[in-house]
């Protein structure tokens, strides 16, 4: 299993790490830098640190499309690692290359890829398809008809058939999303099934893995809590349903989590690792699925209550098929039969009762262990109740808190109105006030220019008079 790149408290990692399933031991692939055509490959010793990406396997390469890195130019970038010679580079794609995004999905059928959605590095959500044929590095944008996808990222895709690609949940800047999208590849036409089964919470960051007609998704979360419910989609009956749940603070319920699928001991298995939910994962856990039938009750849906409840119909049905012969009484036969039933057909039926009995009280061993598992959980859940209870009665405390203060403040604030109010009465007083200073200067001014007027008329005409009398 290869592990290439993500990020870790923020920051983003280059290395590749190889977990060996055989001896379960980490190791650590050291690369060398493809050299270019001028065989100089001073200028990049080590892979560059990148995150969001996605990585699917070709022939003995893996290819690391997209991402987030220093190094990211406008356009995606499809990087190559060979995992027999450890050289990695940079895989020159033309056609109608799409714009550099991360959290997108791309998804391998046959000699091509498909790329759908994410977001770009200035965080604009994505919807569009691209497909990138692998012979030939090409890139083709592909035009669909009817109502694709909300744009989204950090959802999960696979293909089905090698015909429809199914698009499932991711989120968009405030919406989590819990939708599934079908695309036919040969009429390019966006729809919706119509599904069945489990209701399915909306979730982002979760992997998804394709196993003999099943889709298993794993992990995930809405930012707030994980999502503990490991689903399965049956393809050919389009129903959802819940093959486990773990705790909510489980690794197996973080974001960002990735999921493969190995053959171990001739078996599929899921192999899980990484993710976040509260604190960073490097554990490895694996599951072997078992096939699930949806129409059985409850109590047979472990594998162990399933074939237990087989084989009480089988026994009910041997002892119900068995035709059941009279017998003539006479001496030679009479020991052999009671009630006029054969010896032997009441030894099968009391052989079929007595498994009947084991089995079911194997079924009702199950039971009550999946009843105190189930306890268990209940008593987790109710724990995290009370704890979210106690918390959001301090945030109730601190919002009253809070809301005193408002209050007071709005107190204050209509006060400093009313003062407010008050001081521009007492400007409007203060400025009539002035209106009429002015008025009266202008007055008392008017009144003094007469006054010097007549004032120098008296003297102007006793003057006048003197000078007559003189003469």
């Amino acid at each position: 299993m290869y592990i290439s790149g993500g990020s870790r408290n923020g920051r983003q990692l280059s290395d590749v790490q190889v977990f060996d399933l055989g001896s379960l031991t980490w190791s650590s692939l050291q690369l060398k830098a493809n050299a270019g055509e001028d065989g100089d490959s001073s200028s990049q010793q080590i892979l560059p640190v990148t995150s969001g990406h996605s990585m699917i396997r070709w022939g003995e390469k893996l290819l690391l499309l997209g991402g987030s890195s220093k190094d990211s130019s406008d356009k995606l970038m499809v990087r190559y690692i060979d995992i027999e010679t450890c050289q990695f580079g940079v895989i020159n794609t033309s056609g109608s290359v799409p714009v550099a995004r991360m959290g997108q999905s791309a998804t391998l059928v046959g000699s091509r890829v498909i790329l759908f959605g994410g977001e770009d590095m200035s965080r604009k959500l994505l919807n569009d398809v691209h497909v990138l044929d692998l012979e030939s590095m090409i890139w083709d944008l592909i035009k669909t008809t009817q109502t694709p996808p909300t744009p989204r990222y950090d959802h999960a895709a696979t293909i089905q058939g090698d015909r429809y690609l199914l698009i499932f949940g991711g989120c968009s800047h405030s919406i989590f999303f819990n939708d599934l999208h079908l695309l036919d590849m040969q009429t390019m036409e966006w729809s919706q099934p119509q599904i069945q089964g489990d209701l399915v919470s909306p979730r982002a960051g979760h992997a998804g893995i394709t196993v003999d007609g099943s889709w298993f998704i794993v992990g995930g979360g809405d930012n707030k809590s994980g999502c503990p419910e490991t689903l399965v989609w049956n393809m050919s009956k389009l129903v959802w349903s819940v093959l486990t749940v773990v705790n909510l603070k489980d690794p197996l319920s973080s974001e960002g989590l990735s999921v493969c699928s190995a053959l171990i001991g001739g078996e599929n298995h899921l192999l899980a690792f990484g993710g976040y939910n509260g604190r960073y994962s490097n554990e490895v856990f694996v599951l072997r699925p078992k096939a699930r039938d949806s129409l059985r009750p409850k109590i047979f849906q472990s594998p162990a209550a399933a074939a237990a409840a087989a084989s009480v119909s089988s026994a009910y049905a041997l002892s119900k098929s068995e035709k059941l012969d009279f017998m003539q009484p006479d001496d030679k036969n009479s020991k052999r039969s009671v009630n006029g039933h054969h010896l032997d057909d009441v030894t099968v039926k009391s052989e079929a009762i007595k498994e009947e009995k084991r089995l079911l009280e194997l079924s009702i061993v199950e039971v009550r262990a999946e009843n105190s598992r189930l306890r268990g959980e209940i008593n987790e859940v109710n724990s995290t109740h009370a704890e979210l209870t106690k918390e959001l009665e301090s945030v109730q405390g601190q919002l009253l808190g809070e809301r005193s203060r408002c209050l007071n403040l709005e107190a204050k604030i209509s006060e400093l109105q009313k003062m407010l109010e008050s001081m521009q009465s007492v400007e409007d007083q203060a400025r009539a006030l002035r209106n009429q200073k002015s008025v009266l200067d202008q007055e008392m001014e008017h009144v003094a220019t007469v006054q010097r007027q007549s004032s120098g008329g008296v003297w102007q005409w006793l003057g006048g008079s003197g000078e007559s009398d003189g003469n």
